[in-house]
């Protein structure tokens, strides 16, 4: 799912490489779920800003830039999805973690924010999970921004420097010939 707009969104940690993040830290997280080691609610809901999208340039809905459902949806005992989402909106406006901005910054707060903890903001990557123990969820997107910020070093690594990064194809790395 992806409402970001490519021509304004980051031009290498796009969907393809946040949906690549999430499959990277899939055998974690459903290890943790199996476990129960992570929470007891056996299900999991990830939403990932797009980290060229700020919330003075759009929307937040525009600037979601993947989410992912682990578990079957149908048997939510909660609406992991909303939790999730409240949680990467407050860190990609307040562009601080959740944790820290409920129990270090909480003047940052506004009437309409989550009160509740497990969204991250790691080198401008803002992502939100729901459905673990809040210090997980919080590990778990920590896990997947650390994964998406080193797609996009390995795809800018494998481009030739240029005064224009372009646009690029799902495999990554190879700019899209321009007309």
């Amino acid at each position: 799912m992806s409402n970001a707009s490519t021509a304004l969104g980051s031009a290498l940690a796009d969907q393809s490489a946040a949906r690549h993040a999430v499959e990277l830290a899939l055998p974690m997280i459903e290890s943790g779920m199996a476990s129960r080691s992570i929470g007891e609610s056996g299900f999991l809901y990830i939403v990932i800003m797009d980290p060229a999208l700020g919330p003075e340039a759009c929307s937040f809905e525009s600037a979601i830039l993947y989410e992912h459902s682990v578990g079957d949806r149908s048997a939510w005992d909660a609406d992991y999805a909303l939790y999730a989402r409240e949680k990467a909106r407050v860190c990609w406006r307040g562009r601080r973690s959740g944790h820290e901005l409920r129990y270090i910054a909480p003047h940052l707060l506004r009437a309409t924010d989550t009160g509740v903890w497990g969204g991250v903001w790691h080198d401008g990557i803002a992502v939100g999970v729901s459905g673990a123990d809040p210090w997980f969820d919080e590990a778990i997107g920590t896990s997947v921004a650390g994964l998406l910020r080193a797609i996009a070093k390995q795809r800018a690594l494998a481009l030739q420097e240029s005064l224009e990064l372009g646009r690029h194809d799902q495999g990554g790395a190879k700019p899209l010939a321009s007309t």
